[in-house]
């Protein structure tokens, strides 16, 4: 008999699916039935208040999950079980401020942490070192080396004498302090020592934790890859997991020789291995990598990728191919080209199930007979791939705002990319509320940021005010990201 899912494991399912109001709805009504049945205040309702914190954080409304996390603290223990529950939520709570760059808060939450942790748990209790590793994290953030490399060593320590396989993430924190403060050490110790699984979270741990922004990633991610490749082999997952880390951080940081001789090396392996989807991927990003490097090679791997996609079979796979070798030809000047592989695109996708893959390439043709003055032919295609798609997908946001264009008899630029946002946050919020609660809802992007303002048909009750609060966070936190995610030349 299948198990049936808790509240919060569906809500982490619309999470993935990009649903977060109805997450958030999800949650909410669980809490109010745990509070009606339960009462305010009792372990239930702690844990329930938690549960709600851990999806709005992860629905990037991390202020409104602090909240949660400081109710499911205050509530009062009442039994051993109760009390270990608190530390969990007492650590979630320094996370969260940790994440909202309350850092000063942060601290004092986690260190309170790690002293409950060792009233509770005892200094040789793996519990304890739970308390630890975080802490030091937070002190590596605030550029206090030696501190966080004390705290990191007490936690290594008594993860490793008590056998726990959470010592993968304290030997990858450990790893990015020891580089952090510049001395000439190994970074990656003892992973000879551990269990392939356990060397193999170290490497997630440690592209997880990466960040992106800074160059000086980049030496602590090739001392893991080297390492992999010592413990584990050329060929192993893991090994081409923090390649392709490795790429990404390349493409990121604008080094783009690097990113491409860590794709090539991925797609050797693949190519030794015959995983031959896998190959395609690669072969893929190489040709996106070198077309975005400027190497006229990039052409001839399309070309060679859409080989690779034939022989597959795929017509999602040939679809996805197609489509961005037709627009690296556009970029190139080789109009014709283009449009045949662009045309092909929406054929192949057609043959396929996937509604996104149809509505991708249809967009991306649009655009394209858009530029080449060819506006009916473009509003058909386009109007064909925004039925087929999620209006938040951030492509259909992009395939309305030129269809706009389109519509206005213009054969260049965008439309009003700012006003088409600005409608799919007005639905979404109207959508979400009582029908006879809003007069009008007046949405604008001003300086990159929504300018909200709503008049009331009457007086909302108090659950209808915080309801209303609530789908404007959520509005926000859904639709700030559209208005920095890449978008097509136009």
């Amino acid at each position: 008999m299948t198990t049936p899912l808790t509240p919060v494991e569906v809500a982490f399912a619309l999470l993935r699916e990009g649903r977060m109001g109805d997450a958030e709805n999800l949650m909410t009504r669980e809490l109010q039935a745990v509070t009606d049945k339960h009462g305010h205040g009792s372990p239930e309702w702690a844990s329930a208040q938690c549960d709600l914190g851990n999806v709005l954080l992860n629905a990037d409304q991390c202020d409104r999950a602090i909240e949660c996390y400081r109710r499911a603290v205050s509530a009062t223990p009442r039994d051993h079980e109760s009390r270990k529950d608190q530390l969990t939520y007492r650590l979630n709570l320094g996370l969260a401020l940790r994440t909202a760059g309350r850092l000063d808060e942060a601290e004092t939450e986690l260190r309170r942490g790690v002293q409950e942790r060792l009233a509770f748990y005892g200094r040789e209790h793996a519990g304890y070192a739970f308390g630890l590793e975080p802490l030091a994290d937070l002190l590596r953030q605030r550029g206090d080396v030696a501190g966080a490399r004390q705290v990191v060593e007490e936690a290594v320590a008594n993860l490793w004498r008590n056998g726990h396989e959470r010592v993968a993430s304290a030997l990858a924190l450990r790893a990015a302090i020891v580089h952090a403060g510049g001395i000439r050490e190994p970074l990656f110790v003892g992973l000879h020592q551990l269990p392939d699984e356990v060397v193999e979270q170290v490497g997630r741990v440690v592209t997880q934790m990466l960040d992106h922004d800074d160059p000086a990633s980049k030496p602590l991610l090739a001392s893991l890859v080297t390492a992999l490749e010592e413990r584990l082999g050329i060929d192993h997952q893991a090994t081409l997991n923090a390649l392709s880390a490795l790429a990404n951080l390349g493409r990121d940081v604008g080094d783009q020789a690097g990113r491409v001789d860590a794709i090539e090396r991925v797609l050797a392996s693949y190519d030794r291995q015959g995983r031959q989807e896998e190959a395609l991927m690669a072969a893929l990003g190489l040709a996106m990598a070198q077309d975005e490097a400027g190497d006229a090679e990039a052409l001839r791997t399309y070309a060679s990728a859409h080989a690779r996609a034939e022989r597959i079979g795929r017509p999602e796979l040939r679809s996805q191919v197609l489509r961005n070798w037709g627009l690296a030809l556009k970029e190139a000047g080789q109009v014709g080209p283009a449009e045949q592989r662009l045309t092909e695109a929406v054929s192949q996708a057609r043959r396929g199930t996937d509604h996104d893959t149809v509505g991708r390439s249809c967009i991306a043709l649009g655009l394209f007979l858009q530029h080449e003055a060819r506006l009916s032919e473009a509003r058909t295609v386009l109007e064909e791939g925004l039925t087929v798609m999620d209006p938040l997908h951030p492509d259909a946001i992009i395939g309305r705002s030129h269809l706009g264009a389109v519509l206005d008899g213009r054969t260049c630029g965008c439309g009003d990319m700012a006003g088409t946002i600005a409608d799919a946050f007005r639905e979404f919020v109207i959508t979400r509320l009582p029908a006879d609660l809003l007069d009008r809802l007046d949405v604008a992007i001003v300086d990159g940021d929504f300018k909200i303002d709503v008049g009331l048909r009457r007086e909302p009750t108090e659950s209808e005010l915080e309801r209303l609060n609530d789908v404007f966070q959520t509005a926000h936190a859904e639709f700030r990201r559209r208005l920095s995610e890449p978008r097509y030349a136009g």
